[in-house]
């Protein structure tokens, strides 16, 4: 009985130290997530905005005009961006992202196309180790940009993709990442970067009529990259929104879980203390019994 106590004392230990740390991770996530959440809050209604207007711009001026980042061609090789995060513990949140990218390959590229086609480049490095391990190409070159999460280090990923698509490395590159809504909900998605999708009006026959000065080949030249960056840089920024608040959540479900655990284990502390005094009792009186008889 004395080790069956002392059993359930170190089990009762063991969840209190667990508890105390997903308390404290659960607070270190709650402040990293109001940073993300007011930067991401700040930066989407300006990212959404030029993004309407590149699509519009894109919609509604020729290739020859210096657009060919709209230039849509067979696709045969493709390239997704795909938005982890460095660390683990965040519940779902990681397996989700990454089922959404096998998803998109499966029912997107892989009916035309082997796996060979697709390259990964991974933002993140939970992503990374996932798709390294089951042989997918997969690129390590922007896996570390949350360890200095900057626009210029974005910037780099956004650069060197427009410059793979220029160069026809690939035919088409998507980003999927997760969209932050609130601590407890994040919208999985994947949007496509290259080539730039067209408005929603073109395919209504509504045409916008631009006035460009200078001339529409230096402001699409100068515009479209600076765009570019900031669509990837939004992504990065929902996706870090989306980690703390994922990980902020399921650490309060750990620590309630632990609370839970701790009452049934002191439950039944208390049951085998009562059990082993209950014996001893019995124990005493009948010794006493046997002396008086």
């Amino acid at each position: 009985m004395a080790g069956q106590l002392k059993e359930v004392r170190n089990r009762i230990k063991s969840v209190q130290s667990t508890q105390q740390i997903t308390k404290a991770m659960k607070m270190v996530s709650a402040a990293k997530l109001r940073r993300a959440q007011d930067a991401i809050i700040q930066m989407r209604p300006y990212a959404k905005k030029l993004q309407e207007m590149l699509s519009n711009i894109v919609s509604n001026t020729p290739v020859e005009g210096g657009n060919a980042l709209a230039v849509e061609r067979p696709v045969e090789k493709v390239l997704l961006i795909v938005i982890t995060s460095d660390r683990g513990l965040a519940g779902a949140y990681n397996a989700n992202i990454i089922k959404l990218a096998k998803q998109i390959i499966k029912e997107k590229y892989t009916s035309q196309h082997s796996k060979g086609h697709v390259t990964i480049w991974s933002i993140g490095k939970k992503g990374y180790e996932h798709f390294a391990k089951i042989n997918f190409k997969v690129s390590d070159t922007h896996k570390d940009i949350f360890l200095n999460l900057s626009f210029e280090g974005v910037q780099q990923a956004a650069q060197a993709a427009v410059k793979a698509y220029l160069n026809k490395e690939f035919d088409a590159v998507e980003v999927v990442y997760s969209e932050f809504k609130n601590a407890a909900t994040q919208r999985f998605v994947s949007e496509q970067f290259l080539p730039i999708p067209k408005s929603q009006n073109a395919n209504t026959g509504t045409k916008a009529d631009f006035i460009f000065d200078p001339n529409i080949e230096e402001l699409i030249a100068e515009l479209m990259p600076k765009i570019l960056n900031t669509q990837l840089y939004k992504a990065v920024l929902d996706a870090n929104a989306s980690e703390h608040g994922a990980r902020m959540t399921a650490m309060d479900k750990a620590s309630e879980n632990a609370d839970e655990l701790l009452r049934s284990l002191k439950i039944s502390y208390n049951r085998a203390r009562q059990a082993a005094i209950t014996t001893e009792l019995t124990e005493i009186v009948s010794g006493a019994a046997a002396l008086q008889a």
